[in-house]
């Protein structure tokens, strides 16, 4: 569903979008809906929706009623209304899917209190619109100096401007309430802008910036999630995880909502579960449950008196047992209801090509040093060769030495070989 601006380039590499979020085509931006009537006519006589969905900054979307009757579409740049003035966004649905989302999100499209749009968003309000947004940046580091300086227990998230620059939201989170009287008037002070303060909880904070989960993927809140449920801790019980909060947390510090997309299958299926605090009576004495594999409909069970042996139990045979104890009937063991586990064969595997090894395809090492001293002897033994030489009708005399490295018997080119015999005399 993306643009032609975000095509991959000629290396293979991703272009980018460089819209900076005012794509005409509104295929790049979160939460976005595909308008899958937008080819479709409407019936002779019928009126068009007259509401239509508009985004601004982050994601945020507001419906308003088109009562000017104005020709929209998708990517169009619109001046609504807004108080005091009016904003500016970009038009992300019209038509019948907007009565369905505004169904969706509980709006009454009857209301008489749905603002309205005004205009197609002239050159001059886009102007004024983009140096707003440029704004934003440096206005939130010395907003956040400011909060600093008054020590208030706040952080400032975010700051949206509104289309025609005269007002501007400071969303912020804070874990108790702030008292920020004297924090706004040094606001209008330094900025010389009408301000509201908005504060958004941690979870809304995490959809508005956005970010990468642990799965390596997108939040669910910055792209396609938008009502956020609350999450407890039952729910990783539930699913037997380890309730470690640093792997339970998001990016929010809250428990990850992804928590609850598997948990109605998890409950489903311990519905044919007995409880896990059931004790089983036999005449080898009293066993609690340890261990249950939700999906393979196995229990682990181990007598009070012997806990580091478990025997695994059907859910049938369990309650076979609890049917008989409800009678005030013992069985007799437990290793008469276990399911007799196979052991999985050994796989012989022979490292014939040595794939085991993690240096196989490392190359040798080619000694640098050996290959110069056996450049070096060579070169001496050329060298001493001519001087070695006995003179003519004589012997070569005793004092010569040989090259470093020459061997004694070296028979050198043409002649006979020299023997060098040493002083037996000499100590």
């Amino acid at each position: 569903m993306a643009c032609t601006s975000c095509s991959t380039s000629d290396g293979g590499a991703p272009k980018g979008c460089k819209n900076n979020g005012t794509c005409g085509t509104d295929s790049c931006n979160k939460l976005t809906v595909f308008d899958w009537l937008s080819n479709m006519s409407l019936p002779n006589g019928e009126a068009p929706f007259d509401c239509v969905e508009v985004r601004f900054k982050n994601g945020r979307k507001e419906f308003y009623r088109n009562t000017e009757k104005l020709t929209l579409s998708i990517g169009d740049v619109v001046a609504t209304e807004a108080s005091p003035g009016h904003d500016v966004g970009i038009v992300t649905l019209t038509g019948e899917l907007v009565k369905i989302q505004m169904k969706k999100k509980g709006v009454n499209h009857n209301s008489a209190e749905i603002p309205k749009i005004y205009r197609k968003a002239s050159q001059k309000d886009i102007d004024i619109w983009s140096d707003s947004r440029d704004k934003e940046e440096p206005m939130k580091v010395k907003a956040r100096e400011l909060a600093i300086a008054h020590k208030l227990e706040m952080k400032i998230s975010d700051i949206e401007f509104q289309g025609d620059g005269s007002k501007v939201t400071f969303y912020y989170t804070a874990n108790d309430r702030v008292d920020f009287r004297l924090l706004i008037k040094d606001y209008a002070r330094e900025f010389s802008v009408r301000i509201e303060m908005k504060q958004v909880g941690f979870r809304q904070e995490a959809s508005r910036l956005g970010g990468i989960g642990s799965c390596g993927r997108e939040l669910c809140c910055s792209t396609w999630l938008t009502d956020f449920r609350s999450v407890n801790t039952s729910a990783a019980r539930y699913q037997q995880l380890s309730l470690n909060p640093q792997k339970l947390a998001g990016q929010c510090g809250k428990l990850k909502c992804c928590l609850n997309y598997e948990l109605d299958t998890y409950m489903d299926a311990l519905k044919d579960f007995p409880d896990f605090e059931t004790k089983l009576k036999t005449e080898k004495g009293d066993a609690i449950c340890q261990k249950q594999d939700i999906f393979k409909g196995l229990m682990w069970f181990a007598y009070t008196d012997n806990f580091a042996n478990w025997h695994v139990l059907n859910i049938e045979q369990v309650k076979e047992i609890i049917a008989e104890n409800k009678q005030n009937k013992k069985v007799s063991s437990l290793e008469d209801f276990a399911v007799e586990t196979v052991a999985e064969p050994e796989k012989d595997f022979n490292n014939a090509m040595g794939q085991e090894s993690l240096t196989r395809f490392d190359q040798p090492r080619k000694s640098k040093n050996r290959n110069k001293n056996r450049n070096r002897n060579k070169a001496k033994a050329t060298n001493a060769a001519p001087n070695a030489a006995p003179k003519e009708g004589g012997q070569k005399p005793q004092n010569q030495t040989r090259a470093k490295g020459e061997r004694s018997d070296a028979k050198p080119q043409g002649k006979k070989p020299v023997i060098i015999k040493k002083n037996e005399n000499k100590k």
